[in-house]
């Protein structure tokens, strides 16, 4: 946590809005899973009648102060998509995707279980999108600064996001991670708030 003192002064939010943005994570995470429990029940249901496999995952991430925690997605790919062991970037129109899988990645819904990480505190809902060690091994290699990110909690989703669409190559990546280090710069309630309707409009 050595770099996050360090770094205190270049962090967009003081002390009080952050407390407020935990605060309005706990509420908005609470009010969402009770009034989405129709979506997520039907999700769940459809996934359980198309395919095999469980229809909620979970996979290592890494989150704040650099520790590990397990993110939760609805399931979009066959079970064995990574049967080789080796991580592989995430594609828009991946031949990995299920049927139902892939409406689901167009908008986003797989994302819906992420609300629970949020009132866990393992997440926020605005933030940078949490990486697992492998490739943020690779990232740091170009570009070190990512260890920055590290003094804030991960988000559902962020400017890069919206801009910068599904990271499949390192060079998105590392655009993604300039975007990332911008905001935490730059964040605000404020800005937090044009992220989340900017989200909505997209999706």
């Amino acid at each position: 946590m050595s770099v996050c003192k360090e770094i205190a002064d270049i962090d967009g939010m003081t002390a009080v809005e952050r407390a407020l943005k935990r605060g309005g994570d706990i509420v908005g995470a609470i009010v969402l899973l009770i009034v989405l429990s129709p979506v997520f029940i039907y999700i769940y249901v459809r996934q359980k009648m198309t395919a095999s496999g469980p229809a909620i995952y979970s996979q290592e991430r890494i989150g704040k102060g650099g520790n590990p925690f397990r993110i939760y997605k609805f399931r979009t790919m066959v079970v064995d998509a990574e049967k080789d062991g080796v991580p592989q970037l995430e594609q828009v129109d991946d031949p990995r995707l299920t049927s139902f899988g892939r409406s689901l990645r167009k908008h986003h819904l797989d994302e819906l279980p992420q609300i629970w990480n949020v009132l866990k505190g393992d997440m926020s809902f605005v933030g940078y999108r949490p990486e697992r060690k492998y490739f943020i091994d690779q990232i740091m290699q170009q570009n070190p600064d990512y260890a920055l990110l590290y003094c804030t909690c991960p988000g559902v989703t962020s400017m890069a996001t919206i801009e910068n669409g599904y990271t499949d190559t390192m060079e998105k990546m590392l655009r993604r991670l300039d975007m990332d280090l911008y905001y935490l710069r730059h964040r605000s309630l404020w800005l937090d708030a044009k992220i989340v309707f900017n989200t909505l409009c997209k999706i």
